[in-house]
């Protein structure tokens, strides 16, 4: 049965991973939104299975056009609160006026469910848009996978250096990370765009892994033991990036990655996933010595930056 699904923000690097698997059931046809659609390569821009509509995330006549005659839409925005929110919801009017029956909501990392407005701040902007489709006649759907793998290795999470080899941590080391690559989670949402039956809540995930078992995942892969070293306690790292926060507040990045190590691994927003009650059993799960079997040790923390890039 053929199938159209709408992409915005089809240029970001999760959206290109979406689409690549998308084209490949030749059933499926795709509307893009972008601000810049000369950012895809030729072929894309050029094919006759994808129409490309360019626009702001404001611009109400251009996302109906986006949105028209679409069976679903996936929202890959990616950008500050006021995108994530007022964008979102612009784009979810849209759909509503347009008759989509559903709506794959920006959500993707931890299980914003189970934070408080303010615990994690780049996560408000989930929870309000949820609200926000409970109102409306479009079928809101929220892909939840963890921490994105790729993220997890890449410098600025401050889990893994390259130089130095070490594994730094907070807490006792035996929290688990939650964590699904980017091809991966995309192939996930691929399914479950083309599922007309997933609605609300379809949580999937790549693996599960304390920073031990990581360690010891490292060494055997690449023969290198690395270094473990402890930062200390959870309730000290929530101490921290408070403190980071209010010196600083509008210095996001100088403390936003501490926000995250905390809420992927003191419990709350674990997904809890039912191995009997998984979603799209058939969509084969990266683990995290699948992942580093497939990149070189010097590529790890640069890896994030080639999401994408195949398309």
């Amino acid at each position: 049965m053929a199938v159209t699904v709408g992409i915005a923000g089809i240029t970001g690097k999760f959206a290109r991973c979406i689409l690549a698997n998308l084209l490949k059931q030749p059933s499926v046809t795709v509307r893009g939104y972008c601000r810049d659609p000369t950012k895809l390569p030729p072929s894309i821009q050029s094919s006759p299975r994808i129409h490309l509509t360019k626009g702001e995330s404001g611009d109400v006549q251009a996302l109906q056009s986006f949105v028209r005659g679409t069976d679903v839409v996936i929202c890959c925005y990616l950008g500050d609160n006021q995108l994530m929110t007022d964008g979102q919801k612009k784009l979810i009017d849209a759909c509503e006026l347009e008759g989509v029956k559903r709506y794959i909501a920006s959500d993707y990392t931890l299980d914003f469910t189970k934070l408080e407005y303010g615990q994690l701040p780049s996560k408000d902007p989930m929870k309000a848009v949820k609200d926000y489709l409970s109102t409306k006649s479009v079928e809101g759907v929220h892909v939840l996978i963890g921490a994105f793998m790729d993220t997890f290795w890449s410098q600025w999470f401050g889990i893994w250096d390259p130089v130095k080899v070490p594994f730094s941590y907070w807490g006792t080391g035996e929290e688990a990370w939650e964590s699904t690559s980017y091809e991966n989670a995309a192939e996930f949402v691929s399914a479950v765009a083309l599922d007309d039956c997933a609605i609300g809540m379809q949580k999937f995930l790549g693996d599960r892994k304390n920073i031990f078992q990581l360690a010891e995942l490292f060494e055997r892969v690449y023969g290198v033991k690395p270094k473990l070293e402890r930062l200390g306690s959870l309730d000290e790292l929530y101490k921290r990036m408070h403190q980071l926060k209010t010196q600083d507040p509008q210095n996001i990045f100088s403390y936003l990655n501490l926000f995250y190590q905390y809420y992927c691994t003191n419990g709350q927003t674990y997904l809890n996933i039912d191995p009997e009650k998984e979603e799209h059993p058939d969509v084969k799960r990266v683990t995290f010595e699948d992942y580093l079997r497939s990149h070189s040790m010097e590529s790890l923390a640069t890896a994030v930056q080639s999401v994408g890039s195949t398309l």
